[in-house]
């Protein structure tokens, strides 16, 4: 039992170890540096370089600052800097899951607001602010056109004009279109639209190309979301590491992070059909989801002031003159419910996180919101969900809890040989290994099925974690939000009792230093897990409890035979 709770514990230590240093790396004290770039606020120049002349058979290459291949001969304007501010007009859009701010300058989507996600359960009116134009936590989506030359298609600085300064989608509408239009002397006339359907967080963003000019037009189309490194602005999740960066999806590598520090390591420079482009945070998402059918070529930067940069931009395209062409791309700004992030694009679901045990989680997490859809509480929901885990894995409990009975009955026969040796460790390794031999006990009986249900704990951590469902989700009493620590910490101490309860079902270590460390862990993980999401410690105590009824009645029962 000595070398059973011996690996148990460093085990646990290391595990510990390594939830510290990522949160230390995400939420611990930057340098001077970085800590000036993230109070920087959002740079008021522009970063568009000096745009040559390109004729107009040439098609027009990939953007100058993200570092792609060029296609041509020429370069064209840069596309990695955020418009300065002030130069266009604001547009407010409002939907029934929406209210947006879009710049009439390039048409970039300043800011979103989610109606259906206040920023907490005591400000209902205060909505959670996802996209944003100022650091902190800057997060900007642009989109525009590369044409032949400077004059010939609008970027993301460029200034549209538009008909209203307010769009409202009115009640009894299902959709709700807004336009914004660009033209210049040549003839070339490009309306930026934007299409809301009620219900839906997918918003259909299209480019009209109309060349009314007498020679050719040739452009592509491009696409990105800048954002800089978080800053936590709540003391809730401080203690929780989950991913903030950049993903793509394609149909050959399916789900990828682009963390920052990937893009500062090396640029992203890879041809996707069939993909998209995301920016992550906890609980939401933003991405850029171009047609299936359509072959994207995706690109990162860093940028000035700790800004990071994920886009990507479309094959191009010709129009004579008289013709038009329309490019569509989907924009999504919103939470990660992982139905209708499936609905939108293959493997956008995969934005929830579950990291390396997804094949586990992901049927977890479809089980607890089947167990919701029937309860309809989510921390009645996790009670049920662990009581049948528990029964799942009841034999591998069961032979773990056996094998602690009967060294728990060694125990006193242990402690005898112990005052018979002293402090010959080698003579009473030996002794315990004879009874041990004897009485037919493998010490290390109980560790295998231990370690067998570690990945199914480990998933539903990260299921309960990083389920945008259990946000601001009510239990009873006290706990109205189980994705934040509990107000009063009664979970907490509950669990912190259960703890020492079910150490107390166990045999005591027969080393004296090693039976303070152990007694003194209830305390330590109390304070621990006070800072965990209510609905975190709601599991582990609801599990605790559960194992302390099963290993009391395997222990009484062993107890009883023996007698």
């Amino acid at each position: 039992m000595d070398n059973l709770r011996l690996i148990l514990f460093f085990s646990l230590a290391f595990i510990l170890l390594l939830l510290w240093q990522a949160w230390n790396e995400d939420y611990g004290p930057k340098s001077v540096q970085e800590s000036a770039a993230v109070s920087t606020q959002t740079q008021t120049q522009s970063d568009t370089q000096p745009v040559p002349a390109v004729s107009s058979g040439e098609m027009p290459s990939a953007p100058a600052t993200t570092g792609v291949t060029a296609q041509a001969d020429a370069s064209v304007p840069a596309v990695g800097g955020v418009a300065p501010s002030g130069s266009g007009n604001t547009i407010k859009v409002i939907t029934d899951l929406y209210n947006i701010e879009i710049d009439t300058q390039g048409g970039n989507v300043l800011s979103t607001y989610l109606n259906e996600y206040p920023v907490s359960v005591d400000t209902p009116d205060e909505k959670f602010h996802l996209l944003r134009p100022t650091t902190p936590n800057l997060f900007m989506a642009q989109s525009g056109l590369i044409g032949s030359d400077k004059t010939s298609a609008p970027t993301h600085e460029s200034v549209y004009q538009s008909e209203k300064s307010t769009y409202v989608m009115a009640d009894g509408s299902d959709t709700l279109q807004v336009d914004l239009v660009w033209s210049n002397d040549k003839g070339i006339k490009v309306t930026k639209r934007f299409n809301f359907k009620r219900g839906d967080y997918l918003v259909k963003v299209q480019h009209i190309v109309e060349n009314g000019s007498s020679e050719a037009w040739a452009g592509r189309e491009y696409h990105q979301l800048i954002r800089s490194e978080v800053v936590e602005e709540s003391s809730d999740s401080q203690f929780l590491y989950t991913y903030t960066g950049g993903a793509i999806y394609s149909p050959e590598e399916k789900f990828q992070k682009i963390s920052f520090d990937d893009m500062a390591d090396a640029k992203l420079d890879r041809d996707i059909q069939g993909g998209w482009l995301a920016m992550l945070q906890h609980y939401f998402v933003a991405a850029w989801v171009p047609a299936a059918e359509q072959k994207d070529h995706y690109y990162s930067n860093v940028l000035p002031n700790g800004r990071y940069l994920l886009g990507a931009y479309t094959p191009g395209v010709s129009l004579a003159a008289g013709q038009s062409h329309t490019f569509t791309t989907g924009f999504v700004a919103g939470p990660k419910v992982q139905d209708m992030l499936e609905e939108i694009a293959p493997g956008l679901d995969l934005t929830v996180d579950y990291g390396f045990l997804t094949i586990i989680a992901q049927p977890m997490f479809i089980g607890l919101d089947w167990l919701h859809s029937v309860v309809g509480n989510w921390g009645w929901a996790i009670i049920i969900f662990t009581l049948l885990l528990k029964l799942a894995l009841y034999k591998l409990s069961e032979t773990s809890y056996r094998s602690m009975a009967n060294m728990r009955k060694m125990t006193p026969r242990i402690q005898a040989l112990k005052d018979r040796y002293g402090d010959d460790k080698q003579r009473l390794n030996q002794a315990m290994m004879d009874l041990y031999k004897t009485e037919k006990i493998n010490p290390l009986g109980g560790c295998l099925p231990i370690l067998l249900q570690i990945p199914f704990f480990i998933a539903l951590y990260w299921v309960l974690l990083e389920s945008v469902e259990l946000r601001q989700a009510p239990f009873i009493l006290w706990i109205q939000d189980l994705s934040i620590k509990d107000p009063y910490y009664v979970l907490p101490v509950i669990m912190g009792v259960s703890m020492f309860v079910q150490q107390k079902l166990n045999p005591a270590p027969p080393d004296p230093m090693q039976a303070k460390i152990m007694m003194s862990l209830p305390f330590v993980f109390t304070i621990f897990f006070a800072f965990f999401p209510a609905g975190l410690v709601l599991y582990w105590v609801i599990n605790n409890i559960l194992s302390i009824a099963q290993q009391w009645y395997i222990t009484r029962q062993i107890e009883n035979a023996a007698n």
